[in-house]
């Protein structure tokens, strides 16, 4: 869920770029991804029902559809910037598809590797079907991504698609690692979300951006936008993790410390806090350190530190997508970048 909040109330970049009459991305968006889980699921023809139950699980209509909208946003808003073309090419939208399910994918995976018990406020498919045959499962997925991929046939879109699976791979093993020297540390946290969660926004957004229109410099204002956008909302994840209750959130809170992971609040309160290294270094595994962790993030500006470095990559998202000519759906993804920052689930 967002907080629709009118753009004066959060940050004045986006107020001076243009005239465009305001929009609601998931208004704009939504004639685009009518029927997109349909869809989906006519991609996961399978004939064990088992597999198909465990596959269609997460597709219920009941996620937002952040990813495929701002998929769909972006192609739009490259088509008109392009050649003025109001209309979507099947081939943009099935990257939206695409991403939808490489995204999906990488959640039954991740709550197989979490060991998590519930997602979107229900049980995780690991939780009701079992470890072995949700990873399964999440291949499968991957796997009639990878043939809807094929089937848009055009080698670059291919490549650049592929790059997401090989980085959200990359990223988990980033994830399981961690650095001793405390400078690196940040870098590696950012790297790693760049690679988790914005990899796969940004080469979406730029692969509908090679389909609509020929100038590598759209496809990097695509790209740049997606990463940017990728990081905060990933930041912003971070932050809700410590500041919302698990209800609302849809998953338990602090599960990041219960998985032993430094995020952006926990390493800008390990600045005020120098004895959270220890804890951080042994990965908040003695007893005692989830909620001491917890409790010094509270107490430090690292939710404010983390809210405001999330609030920069919106800013740049911002000033990368306002190069583009104005257009409805441009100024829809700069509101979207607004909606980032203040959801709250």
């Amino acid at each position: 869920r967002f907080r629709h909040t009118s753009i004066s109330q959060m940050c004045s970049c986006s107020n001076t770029i243009s005239n465009e009459k305001y929009q609601d991305p998931f208004q704009l968006g939504r004639k685009d991804l009518k029927n997109l889980y349909e869809d989906i699921k006519k991609e996961l023809l399978v004939s064990t029902a088992e597999l198909r139950e465990m596959c269609e699980y997460y597709f219920d209509g009941k996620g937002k559809a952040f990813r495929p909208m701002i998929v769909v946003l972006m192609a739009r808003a490259c088509n008109i910037h392009h050649n003025n073309s109001r209309e979507m090419q099947a081939s943009q939208r099935s990257v939206a598809i695409i991403a939808e399910m490489i995204h999906t994918a990488s959640l039954v995976h991740d709550d197989v590797i979490d060991d998590a018990n519930s997602r979107r406020g229900k049980m995780t498919v690991n939780q009701i079907w079992g470890e072995r045959k949700a990873v399964l499962a999440g291949d499968f997925i991957l796997s009639a991504a990878s043939v809807a991929l094929a089937r848009i046939g055009n080698t670059t879109i291919i490549s650049v698609l592929t790059q997401v699976i090989e980085d959200l791979v990359r990223g988990e093993f980033l994830q399981l690692g961690s650095k001793e020297n405390e400078n690196e540390r940040f870098a590696h946290y950012l790297e790693k979300t760049f690679k988790k969660t914005a990899s796969l926004i940004a080469n979406s957004c730029k692969a509908v951006s090679i389909l609509g229109c020929p100038d590598p410099k759209v496809h990097e204002i695509a790209y740049q936008y997606g990463k940017n956008v990728g990081i905060a909302f990933q930041l912003i994840d971070d932050v809700l993790d410590f500041t919302s209750c698990a209800d609302h959130l849809g998953k338990p809170t602090a599960a990041d410390l219960k998985l032993g992971l430094a995020t952006g609040p926990v390493l800008f309160a390990c600045r005020q806090f120098p004895e959270m290294n220890a804890m951080i270094m042994r990965r908040f595994s003695k007893p005692g350190d989830v909620e001491r962790a917890r409790k010094y993030v509270l107490q430090s500006d690292g939710v404010q530190q983390t809210t405001y470095l999330a609030q920069r990559y919106c800013h740049e998202a911002t000033r990368e997508i306002s190069k583009l000519r104005p257009s409805p759906e441009r100024e829809a993804l700069i509101q979207l970048t607004e909606m980032v920052l203040l959801r709250d689930k």
